[in-house]
């Protein structure tokens, strides 16, 4: 009986979908239930067709189901039960996984996780506060390995998770750099690339002099990005190879290091005017992959000095290839020059400021994040979140330019344009709690509805604040 129900109903979806009446070919054993007024009918068969789907309906695995281990409770607390239909609206509504990220970073930052029934991390999410790497380890293995705590060692290595390793060998490197190396060369030899990549990584923390004859072997690794993050790491120790030494000749030719200025002479490093496409597409690869103390040795100059002689604001994809050469192989001191340098100046470009972004502590990406406020316009609350981090708590959005761009795209219209969503969106990630307040009152005098679905983060910001209670 069900199976023939079932075959019944499925010509009669085909003739919803198509706009047509389909109580006529409803399932013979329905036509008295159904009556004979047509509307009725269609209602009727609407209503005992949902019932039928939902009750006898059982959805079928797509592959072979796995027995998982239970998923691992997290450090900080679940978000409480009020801000839960708000926050799955916001993760329904993300549209990417990118934003998504953003979501969990900011609860996290508030000090909560999501609830594992609104959302669960892929095992590729690897861009998530460090609270979910159980979560991601669960969701990486077929049979949920998980650690209880305790010190990672030769001994307990297999007891943790990838994603677990990797942030307690981070913390290792912080507070003892050595036996941090020696148990991350201890596992090389029996790690995939991805593992050893990981492991490298890992290295970057705490990085020291100590660390050179470990990136020196792996310069033999058989996985080229191994060998290259190796090699960018050796670079930041002031430690390159002939081929870069060639390569930074080859690319200090498209620059000059000049004097300007009358009374006070200073120097500047000046790119040269270029001709052809094909000579600067060469100047980007050169960036892509040189070394900056080779560089800054091929000009006679010290890495220091050239970070204080470059001089940002003429030509912004030149600028994003300094700064990612700076990003990759330079010292610690050169990206604080450059950062520094970016957040005092107007000219400061936010895909320059990204470039660098990896190497940045949280307080110098929430500097750069409030200069993008501070002195851009259109598309500036979103480029100030792809730079500022979790939960940046800015106070005075209302009185930055950014927001006099979104307050006046909102006032002018009736409904603002579709390249205004994503800066309302911005908006609730970026602000202080009480920032949000008052760009929510702003914005609704401004004539935003108090209920609009753009409002959901600065909504959430406020409810979080409060406790989950508003």
């Amino acid at each position: 009986m069900a199976e023939a129900i079932l075959d019944a109903i499925g010509p009669a979806l085909v003739r919803w979908t198509m706009g047509g009446a389909a109580a006529p070919l409803a399932p013979a054993a329905w036509a008295t239930a159904l009556g004979t007024d047509p509307a009725d009918a269609e209602l009727r068969l609407l209503a005992l067709s949902g019932h039928f789907l939902g009750s006898f309906v059982v959805p079928m695995a797509s592959g072979a189901l796995v027995d998982r281990a239970d998923l691992p409770r997290l450090a900080l607390p679940t978000v409480p039960a009020r801000p839960r239909p708000l926050l799955r609206r916001l993760l329904n509504g993300a549209q990417s996984g990118r934003q998504r990220q953003v979501i969990a970073a900011f609860v996290a930052a508030r000090g909560w996780t999501l609830h594992p029934a609104d959302w669960l991390p892929g095992a590729n999410d690897d861009a998530l506060p460090d609270v979910y790497a159980p979560w991601l380890d669960w969701a990486a293995s077929d049979a949920g390995r998980q650690a209880s705590g305790g010190a990672l060692t030769a001994e307990s290595w297999d007891d943790f998770g990838p994603a677990a390793r990797a942030l307690l060998l981070v913390e290792m490197r912080r507070r003892d750099p050595a036996a941090a190396r020696e148990l991350i060369a201890a596992r090389l030899a029996g790690t995939d690339a991805e593992g050893r990549l990981r492991l490298v990584l890992a290295l970057a923390t705490g990085l020291g002099s100590d660390d050179r004859p470990l990136f020196e072997a792996l310069a033999a690794d058989r996985a080229p990005r191994v060998k290259a993050q190796a090699a960018a790491l050796l670079a930041r120790l002031g430690v390159g190879g002939d081929d870069a030494t060639e390569a930074a000749a080859e690319l200090a030719g498209y620059f000059d290091v000049q004097t300007k200025g009358l009374l006070r002479r200073t120097r500047v490093v000046v790119a040269q005017p270029l001709k052809t496409a094909a000579q600067v597409q060469r100047r980007a690869q050169l960036l892509q992959g040189g070394d900056f103390a080779a560089l800054a040795a091929a000009l006679a100059l010290a890495p220091v000095d050239l970070a204080t002689l470059w001089v940002f604001g003429s030509n912004a994809a030149l600028d994003a290839g300094f700064a990612g050469l700076a990003e990759r192989s330079a010292g610690d001191d050169v990206v604080d020059i450059l950062c520094t340098a970016l957040a005092g100046t107007a000219a400061g470009d936010p895909v320059v400021m990204q470039a660098l972004r990896p190497r940045l502590a949280p307080a110098q990406c929430r500097a750069l994040a409030a200069a993008v406020l501070r002195t851009r316009g259109a598309g500036a609350l979103t480029a100030a979140l792809d730079i500022a981090g979790p939960d940046p708590r800015f106070d005075d959005l209302v009185g930055t330019t950014a927001f006099a761009e979104i307050h006046k795209a909102v006032a002018d219209s009736e409904r603002p344009t579709p390249a205004a969503i994503p800066e309302l969106w911005a908006l609730g990630w970026l602000a202080s709690p009480a920032a949000a307040r008052a760009v929510r009152d702003r914005l609704v005098a401004a004539g935003l509805a108090a209920a609009d679905p753009r409002l959901d983060s600065i909504r959430l910001n406020i409810m979080l604040d409060e406790g989950g209670s508003s």
